[in-house]
């Protein structure tokens, strides 16, 4: 048996189901066979990238005898019953993180598992990460001496947070966060001390979701597990990544960061007392010398297949397909037991909620059913929501493009209206704007390659525009970007009349793509008559905007970021609030069909006079650093070289020194065209944009 294939089947096509299919290849005696979701493009999609056979229905997937084990990846109010499902079946399970809703859920498919004889197993994923096995192994040899405490925390940005989507399974009530990342913490303590016990809990830094309440941002638990006192702390605050486990011992104290899978241990020395101090830092320098060697070495050997966070589910794989192949019992950092016991931990945590905490606002009858005018695509990002609520402040009702059955705006139900439609379904998007006079396509999607944006966002902006003919929509409005146009020449100055480039090959994906499907709807329009216009806004920031805005620079988590450039130019900055202005007054005027209207504000700052107005404003100093865009074009161009010959792909893209250099933005916008034809009048006085760009924006999230 220890020869064996295992056939492995995914079940959920999602973003995580991407990291299980590429770690499934560095996975001895295990292979990709099935991929299942209700999405068929999303279940095509990746099965073709692997190999694999693509399934929409999971009776079927089983009933075909494909596959001997499943990933369960779906959200998390179907891991339990999909788990036993699978296992019933006769297959091996292994679930991520959280297994399950309570410690209950987690029992009943360990009992399923040992009912079948099948394997059930956890993904914890950070447990199989090779510098945490060194640490376990410290433990067990006494290394650390007498372990007293320990602190374990995930102190990470949570984006979605403050920018959304909001219909994500972890947002929907305040306890889905702790049972969304409480796993990975609460994983570590039972590995290593046994049953954890939980004793208190502290909830800080709240933010209101729209419409749906608030969440907390810090949660503080206080545990024991055996002897050692447990200090767990979850922080989602825009914040230096601090993903680490601390163990004291009385004989040492070690430190694993668990994002970066590198592992330090400070002991104490036997020198005189001024060599002492000495030999005990140059030992912990050591450390971190010797781990970063090696991490680094690791990366060049496999280009970076085989980061920290893969590394962990290499881990946890070779150890699920391991036992399944030669028979053995299967490792206890994931098995039933440990599902159940994090789960219970976390379930005692929840426990400990404070009535106010545990608050969930529920979508309330309207009291009137909405009569939608207009229709906006893409409605619950960061610009769909502005523009939404702004529609709604003037009046209108709104029927807004959601994947799910609700999104932010369960405070608007008499004004706003959600629609699950599939972006691929043209049929559906027709129906959907059915009454509608104006249609706001906001939608966009990041491909990697040219072919996964032809598919993905410029056969959506066509299928968007054909709905639109069908269904006699008076306006359709298109947002595209400034990044379309070559901004590398500072002595330029770009208006509504400055072309793009015939040829866009050399650009980057995002900015040929746009530009793609602008020229496809000037073509529609003049073969079919599409009424349309075109908004390209510039670098928008503002109340539910990010820090990290990438069209500034290249960030390096929450607290550094090299700029595109010098950092001394004026950017093309544009207040949220300005743009939803000026996409109404699109959608409303008889003179803006046909025209395009690039939406840039009257405060044109640099990067560096904006993130010092940061630091004046909001006492947060960034460490800001120039970037050297001819090295960074270099650097890119080694990269591709690199994905094109070593790792055989065939669809990578170069981009050209121009497109870097227009990532600084040097050239400059006039914005006479968009006041002149639609009267809109952007902020313009430098003290109340920064209030609006900086004070009221929730930058950091508290």
């Amino acid at each position: 048996m220890a020869d064996k294939v295992i056939t492995v089947g995914l079940v959920g096509a999602g973003y995580i189901a991407g990291w299980h299919a590429a770690a499934l290849r560095f996975t001895p005696g295990a292979r990709l066979a099935a991929v299942c979701d209700l999405s068929a493009s999303a279940a095509e999609g990746l099965a073709g990238a692997h190999g694999a056979r693509a399934f929409t229905s999971l009776d079927e997937m089983i009933a075909s005898g494909a596959v001997e084990a499943v990933h369960i990846l779906t959200p998390p109010d179907s891991h339990a019953a999909l788990a036993r499902k699978c296992l019933a079946a006769g297959l091996h399970v292994l679930v991520e993180k959280p297994v399950a809703l309570s410690g209950e859920e987690a029992a009943s498919v360990a009992e399923a598992a040992r009912a079948a004889g099948r394997h059930f197993a956890a993904g914890h994923n950070f447990l199989g990460l090779p510098a945490y096995r060194r640490l376990k192994a410290l433990v067990e040899a006494g290394e650390l001496g007498r372990v007293s405490s320990a602190e374990i925390t995930w102190a990470f940005p949570l984006g979605p947070l403050r920018s959304g989507p909001f219909g994500l399974w972890m947002l929907r009530e305040p306890g889905n966060l702790l049972r969304e990342l409480g796993p990975h913490l609460f994983a570590f303590a039972h590995d290593l001390f046994g049953p954890v016990t939980v004793t208190g809990l502290h909830l800080g830094k709240p933010v209101q979701l729209p419409g749906a309440g608030m969440r907390p941002q810090s949660w503080r638990i206080t545990a024991q597990a055996g002897d050692v006192d447990l200090a767990i702390d979850l922080q989602l605050v825009e914040s230096v990544d601090d993903r680490s486990l601390t163990l004291r011992g009385s004989s040492g104290l070690a430190r694993l960061d668990y994002a970066a899978d590198v592992l330090t241990v400070t002991r104490e020395n036997t020198a005189d007392l001024v060599l002492n101090p000495f030999l005990r830092e140059m030992g912990g320098a050591w450390a971190h010398l010797r781990e970063g060697v090696a991490n680094a070495a690791r990366q060049v050997a496999s280009l970076n297949r085989k980061s920290p966070y893969a590394l962990g589910f290499m881990g946890l794989f070779e150890a699920f397909y391991g036992v399944i192949r030669e028979g053995k019992r299967l490792d206890p950092r994931f098995d039933g037991t440990a599902a159940e016991g994090v789960m219970r931990a976390i379930d005692a945590a929840l426990a400990l909620m404070p009535d106010q905490g545990r608050e969930i606002v529920r979508r309330r009858k309207p009291s009137r059913e909405p009569k939608p005018t207009a229709l906006v695509i893409g409605g619950t990002g960061f610009l769909g929501r502005d523009l939404t609520r702004a529609l709604v402040a003037r009046g209108e009702d709104v029927r807004v493009l959601s994947r799910g059955a609700h999104g932010p705006f369960d405070d608007l139900p008499e004004n706003v209206e959600t629609c699950a439609v599939s972006l691929r379904d043209e049929a559906g998007l027709a129906r959907a704007m059915e009454g509608v006079g104006v249609v706001y396509n906001l939608a966009r999607a990041l491909g990697t390659s040219w072919q996964d944006c032809l598919e993905n966002d410029v056969g959506v902006s066509d299928r968007i525009a054909r709905a639109a003919l069908a269904a006699g929509v008076g306006r359709l409005v298109y947002t595209g970007t400034i990044a379309s146009y070559d901004m590398s020449n500072p002595q330029t100055v770009i208006t509504e009349s400055t072309p793009f480039a015939q040829d866009m090959s050399d650009r980057n994906l995002y900015a040929r793509s746009k530009a793609e499907c602008e020229r496809r709807l000037w073509e529609m329009r003049r073969e079919h008559g599409l009424a349309v216009t075109i908004a390209r806004p510039g670098i928008v920031v503002g109340n539910g905007g990010p820090l990290q805005h990438w069209g500034i620079g290249r960030w390096h988590g929450s607290g550094a970021v090299r700029l595109w450039g010098a950092g001394d130019n004026p950017l093309p900055f544009v207040l949220i609030e300005d743009v939803s202005d000026a996409l109404i007054r699109m959608g409303k005027s008889a003179s803006a069909e046909g025209q395009s209207f690039n939406l840039v504000g009257d405060v044109q700052m640099s990067a560096r006079a904006y993130f010092n107005a940061i630091h004046a404003r909001l006492g947060a100093r960034l460490r800001v650093s120039s970037g050297n865009l001819m090295a960074m074009w270099a650097a890119d161009a080694v990269k591709a070289a690199l994905k094109t010959y070593a790792l055989k792909r065939p669809d990578v893209v170069r981009a050209s020194l121009a497109d870097w250099r227009s990532r600084a933005h040097y050239a400059r916008f006039d914005n006479a065209a968009p006041k002149a034809l639609l009267g809109w009048a952007p902020v313009a006085e430098r003290e109340a944009f920064l209030r609006q760009a900086v004070d009221e924006a929730g930058l950091f999230g508290f």
